[in-house]
């Protein structure tokens, strides 16, 4: 790891939290309804929707009328994005002519936005027209993170209310994330992004003249490189800011108009983490405890930091295959030395490992490197952190109630240590709280098992891999890990437009969203029907150096025991055979074995 590494890192940490800790005191206010500044700006907007949508600001809902509304909500919005692939053919601004897209695809981009994962089974400028990726893509990126801003609201909610049925309004909450949150943080970003070169325009393209002719398929001589372009900074600020992901060009954030310069790339890393890490500050502030808030942060800090370290340290150390063949993987002044397969020599090796453990960490997914030419290491910590769970830091809200989930097992496990009924936050923990947050755990984890074995196993699941033995297993349990997980990034090389994976990854992102939405609300209403219980000599701190280890061990444990046999036969049997450390004709064996030989 260089000292440049190491100083790059340690910035973007300390821009991160110094940014985090005032915005997490606005949203509180926000969601407590006393931002009077804010109100006073767009108090009036928000009461004009409220009047249109024939909805109450002072309305209370049940965790399950709660559920409902987020459920028909989605659903409808999920509707809308099918329906606006399939006829973008005969709709206006469309200035490719771009026609309908087929039903699966279309079926998985729609729950893909929906559901905040943003996994892209096209290429977003040869695909989908400039009305689909505004009306259609762009509206999601902001209701499906203010989705997940509602849920977290609702189950602070639930450790706050004494004796209560209910647990606020989805339609306030969802409206106040979008209109004094997402909205404002998008439009600065957006400004910000266009004066670094990021693309705004309803233009469909432009052309270049060549410095050197070419030849092209047809034998005709190519004067002009025809290039794509369309409003992109719009949507590249709030597939950051909502942690989505989807990226306007193919090559998300590695493209030039979407992530021109290193001012942009910087900025766009700061915007996937920002409102994650100050959700953490928001939950201090609003349970009347800002040490919760800080020991929930530093426990997503004691996971991510070693894991960003350990990929950029992976990726700088450069590929084995390379080294013996001579080639010069050192750094210096003149190259960023390490394995540059697959990167951009804007970036170089340190914002690239530390991008691809950023938007993992987060359940964003944007790539400004491609995952699948990591070295087996690099490609293993991205893959680790999704199938964590999306815990650390994870998706603006769902990061957040996912961690909360976790500390839930923590202090029910700790009470079992001691034979005391467990409590968070004043809350007895009980066998209901528990079930829920098992669930929250372990569903997006069965589905990525078994997803990823039943593509293992049947013909259709095998034919797109584009490469055999251990790394084509990497590229199917990658896919299934970022769809389950509702992350939306992809390894590479495994061809995902077909029926059977856009329709099981499709089931998997559903799976990963709302069969944990749902727990999470029951938790959010058991809770907040539960009276206060004064904390006892047998009470657990949850606010002490002892608890952040506790929770760092129970996600770091969960998280080991459930994919570490499948992570051994992908990245770590490949980096085992790429280092010599596995005899030629056993890692033969196992590249015949995963490969159906």
């Amino acid at each position: 790891m260089s000292a440049n590494g190491v100083v790059q890192i340690v910035v973007f940490l300390g821009a991160l939290v110094a940014l985090a800790a005032p915005l997490g005191g606005y949203m509180g206010r926000v969601f407590a309804g006393e931002a009077s500044w804010a109100q006073r700006v767009l108090g009036p907007l928000e009461r004009g929707m409220y009047r249109l949508a024939g909805v109450r600001a002072d309305e209370e809902m049940g965790w399950k009328r709660y559920a409902a509304a987020l459920l028909l909500f989605n659903l409808a919005g999920a509707l809308a994005v099918y329906g606006l692939q399939r006829v973008q053919q005969v709709l206006p601004v469309n200035p490719a002519g771009l026609g309908a897209v087929s039903p699966e695809v279309s079926f998985n981009t729609a729950v893909s936005f929906a559901t905040n994962t943003n996994w892209q089974a096209y290429g977003g400028e040869t695909t989908l027209s400039h009305l689909t990726q505004m009306l259609g893509l762009t509206v999601q990126n902001f209701v499906s993170a203010a989705t997940g801003m509602a849920v977290l609201a609702a189950l602070i909610r639930g450790f706050v209310r004494r004796t209560s049925e209910g647990i606020g309004s989805f339609w306030v909450d969802l409206t106040r994330s979008t209109l004094y949150v997402l909205l404002p943080l998008s439009l600065v970003l957006a400004l910000a992004l266009v004066s670094e070169g990021v693309v705004q325009t309803l233009s469909g393209q432009a052309t270049a003249q060549l410095l050197d002719a070419t030849t092209g398929a047809d034998g005709k001589a190519v004067t002009q490189q025809v290039l794509a372009l369309g409003p992109a900074a719009s949507q590249v600020a709030i597939k950051q800011l909502g942690t989505n992901g989807g990226g306007f060009f193919n090559a998300n954030s590695a493209h030039p108009f979407e992530n021109p310069t290193a001012v942009s790339n910087f900025l766009q890393m700061l915007a996937i983490l920002l409102i994650p890490a100050a959700l953490c500050f928001t939950f201090g502030a609003l349970v009347k405890d800002r040490r919760q808030g800080w020991v929930v942060l530093l426990a997503m800090l004691a996971i991510f930091v070693p894991l960003a370290f350990v990929t950029v340290g992976a990726e700088q150390a450069g590929n084995p295959v390379l080294a013996s063949l001579g080639v010069d993987q050192a750094a210096s002044a003149l190259q960023a030395g390490g394995n540059m397969e697959g990167k951009e020599v804007r970036f170089g090796i340190v914002n690239s490992g530390l991008w691809a453990a950023v938007t993992t960490a987060a359940s964003n997914g944007s790539v400004n490197a491609m995952h699948d030419s990591f070295t087996p290491l690099g490609g293993l910590v991205p893959m680790w952190l999704m199938q964590l769970g999306e815990v650390v830091f994870g998706g603006v809200g769902s990061g957040l109630y996912g961690m909360i989930a976790y500390a839930i097992v923590a202090v029910f496990v700790s009470g079992l240590m001691v034979g005391r009924t467990p409590e968070y936050l004043g809350k007895k923990i009980e066998a209901f709280e528990v079930k829920m947050a098992s669930l929250v755990i372990l569903l997006p984890a069965a589905a990525v098992l078994i997803g990823t074995a039943i593509a293992c196993v049947v013909p259709v699941g095998t034919a797109p891999l584009g490469n055999p033995g251990a790394h084509g297993f990497s590229e199917v349990l990658y896919a299934f890990s970022s769809g389950a997980n509702n992350n939306g990034s992809a390894f590479g090389g495994l061809t995902v437009s077909g029926v059977f994976y856009a329709t099981a990854i499709g089931v998997c992102m559903l799976v990963g969203r709302y069969w944990v939405l749902i727990p999470v609300l029951a938790i959010a209403g058991s809770l907040a029907r539960k009276k206060v219980v004064p904390a006892g000599a047998g009470t657990l701190p949850t606010h002490t150096p002892l608890f952040v280890v506790l929770l760092v061990g129970t996600v770091l444990l969960v998280g080991a025991l459930t994919f570490v046999p499948a992570l051994a036969l992908g990245p770590i049997v490949e980096h085992l055979a790429l280092s010599g450390a596995l005899s030629g004709a056993l890692s033969g064996a196992l590249s015949g074995a995963l490969s159906g030989q």
